[in-house]
């Protein structure tokens, strides 16, 4: 930032926790493909590639999403009235201490429940945190610099959950028993309290230790707070969206939103259940379990799979790391928003039909190339919407706009996608499940990103310089 001002200590410790937020938001979210399979396989008891199984794997992503999209949408409601720091310490308590309960999880049902939760956490945080940042920094080329550098860590979040699921995963059994207390014995019995997927979820408490501690010192975003004080901030009206100049941005947002988490969830998301089809990794089955029968076997087949979705998950997360870096760097050189987002369209339209359709089915290193880069230009798009929303709505609206679009339109609409993709899995052409996945995700990918592209092209320019007030 050596052509802007210098942040004040104040102004480090906001982005700190910004990026703490961020980081965890994707840390969250992303642990559900690691864990999902050996989860159904302990509390479903149906093996994959069945209807129950196929079921309940699209409605663990699915029905959070919506929960969390429609209490997002009040998150950002409740942004606009009460303030941003407020909404933001608060949604990262909900999300950190949801991830931790659900590691103590009895069945599917309560799984379910507490996915919910955290789900709810995490669609608020997000809105919350980009309004507070956007109004700390006033000065154009700081405030995109720092939208651009917090959301960055993102994508560490996602880097550091596969890292430590790819840790759990062999080293569980030395950790301590997970049991509940006699007093919440009637949720029923823990059927391995040794699970490495138990573990992923609970390490999602970790962003509120240093959250209550530093809590007391969180400024008011400055703006939102002379407009309270002074009386004359707005009452936040969701008809007021789709008024006559704001409109064609709410719709268009809300949908190239919708279509971007679809590629993710769509396809990205279902990497997990599709390794499984690459032949390195059914050799490497094979050769473990040649001696093993019947739940052994079964076991160490979740173990070697697992190990090697934490494998090419890792280095995707990579890949969008890599991804909202250039974003972060492109953001103040590129001035058109539409020229910006194309830059990633238009190559990630081109390489994730290759990934999915070819190189996930015949060669794991191909794999994780491919999928590095298509992380690359997928991720990315997501910060690009962190910095773009705060420049095209008012102050007293500025919240309720980005949860709509965010929300509604990335949490909701966008992560069905999983389930259209688990749905569309049945009809595809393949042997085995992960085989099906691979063409059911290519074909998602391929349709939501030739969407977005051409959606692109009536995306409106913000205001070059100051945010609306």
């Amino acid at each position: 930032m050596a052509d802007s001002q210098r942040l004040t200590l104040t102004q480090w410790l906001v982005c700190i926790i910004a990026a703490i937020g961020f980081a965890f938001d994707t840390y969250e979210l992303l642990m559900m493909p690691l864990i999902l399979r050996p989860a159904m396989l302990e509390m479903l008891g149906a093996a994959p590639n069945t209807p129950a199984f196929n079921l309940w794997r699209g409605l663990l992503f699915f029905v959070p999403a919506v929960v969390g999209g429609i209490f997002g949408l009040l998150g950002g409601y409740l942004t606009d009235r009460l303030g941003r720091r407020r909404v933001l310490t608060w949604s990262i308590l909900l999300y950190a201490f949801s991830a931790f309960a659900a590691g103590y999880s009895t069945s599917i049902w309560m799984l379910l429940v507490l996915r919910c939760t955290t789900f709810i956490g995490v669609s608020v945080e997000f809105v919350a945190a980009v309004a507070w940042l956007a109004e700390m920094f006033p000065e154009p080329r700081t405030r995109e610099r720092v939208l651009g550098y917090t959301q960055f860590f993102s994508s560490l979040g996602g880097v550091l959950v596969a890292t430590a699921n790819h840790w759990i995963v062999p080293n569980s059994a030395s950790f301590f028993a997970i049991s509940l207390p006699d007093w919440l014995a009637w949720l029923g019995p823990i059927k391995d309290s040794h699970a490495a997927w138990r573990y992923t979820l609970m390490s999602g408490l970790i962003p509120a230790l240093p959250l209550i501690l530093v809590r007391p010192f969180l400024p008011e975003s400055p703006s939102w707070q002379a407009k309270r004080l002074a009386g004359t901030l707005r009452r936040p009206s969701l008809g007021e969206l789709f008024a006559p100049d704001l409109r064609r941005t709410t719709i268009v947002t809300t949908l190239m939103m919708a279509l971007g988490y679809g590629a993710a969830f769509g396809a990205i998301q279902q990497i997990p259940q599709i390794v499984p089809a690459v032949p390195e990794v059914h050799t490497a089955v094979v050769e473990a379990t040649k001696d093993l029968k019947g739940p052994e076997a079964g076991k160490k087949t979740g173990e070697v799979v697992q190990s090697a979705a934490a494998q090419v998950s890792q280095v995707q997360e990579f890949g969008g790391l890599a991804g909202r870096l250039a974003l972060a760097l492109l953001v103040v050189v590129i001035v058109s928003r539409q020229k910006l987002i194309r830059v990633f369209l238009i190559p990630g339209l081109i390489i994730l039909p290759i990934v999915f359709g070819y190189a996930a089915l015949h060669s794991l290193r191909g794999l994780e190339i491919g999928i590095f880069l298509v992380g690359f230009f997928t991720v990315a798009q997501f910060s690009f919407w962190g910095n773009y929303l705060p420049r095209v709505y008012p102050l007293h609206l500025r919240g309720t706009g980005e949860s709509f679009a965010a929300n509604i339109g990335g949490r909701m609409i966008g992560t069905s996608f999983a389930l259209v993709t688990s749905g569309l899995a049945l009809a595809m052409p393949g042997d085995t499940d992960a085989v099906k996945m691979a063409f059911a995700a290519m074909a998602v990918g391929t349709v939501v990103y030739v969407a977005n592209l051409i959606l692109s092209f009536w995306l409106p320019e913000p205001p070059r310089e100051l945010m609306p007030d």
